[in-house]
């Protein structure tokens, strides 16, 4: 399939159990001039948070709704296909979110790995679900959903206006919101494109 976890352009092979061995070295041999190597899970797991892919149990959990988690394009609202739930998103589109996911990143290179506590100009308002270090940005970021203290919305304005910090350990660290992710956040490299 021609799928990327990892924002780069790549696939995902989806094959009987038996032939994962013969298709494994197959890969890796047709793959040696080019440098080829193996990864492990953290590696997925920094590459996805980089280009700002939710991870399920982490990012995004039943609570959370796709508005809030900055996934409206996966419910196709702008058509009139009945789905579940939809005169709920609908209601929660007109009124704004509460509640979204915010993408953080910090200068300072502090591990971070989520739960850490996300301050507005001084006042807590969330905590990060996930964090991990972006090798391509060369920084610590981290996802989390903030909610608008005085329980109003959380527009744009709201996140671009503020002034955030993460505590991590009772130390805080000046942080940077962005609306979209500071990697790829056109979603070219997944096309091929690499300017």
């Amino acid at each position: 399939m021609r799928l990327s976890f990892v924002g780069e352009l790549g696939w995902e092979l989806h094959i009987p159990k038996v032939s994962c061995v013969p298709v494994y070295r197959a890969v890796m041999a047709a793959g040696a001039k080019h440098g080829i190597i193996n990864s492990g899970y953290r590696a997925i797991d920094s590459l996805s948070i980089e280009k700002g892919y939710r991870h399920w149990h982490a990012d995004l959990r039943p609570d959370d709704t796709p508005l809030e988690a900055g996934l409206a394009f996966t419910c196709k609202m702008k058509r009139p296909i009945p789905f579940q739930g939809r005169e709920r998103l609908e209601k929660q589109k007109e009124e704004g979110l509460r509640r979204r996911i915010v993408c953080f990143t910090i200068d300072e290179k502090v591990p971070m790995f989520g739960l850490e506590a996300i301050f507005r100009n001084g006042v807590p308002v969330g905590h990060l679900r996930r964090a991990d270090y972006g090798f391509f940005i060369d920084k610590t970021l981290g996802y989390g959903y903030i909610r608008n203290p005085d329980g109003g919305v959380v527009s744009a304005d709201f996140i671009k206006s503020g002034k955030f910090m993460l505590e991590r350990m009772g130390v805080t660290y000046k942080a940077k919101a962005h609306l979209k992710s500071p990697f790829d956040p056109e979603n070219k490299r997944v096309k091929g494109i690499y300017e």
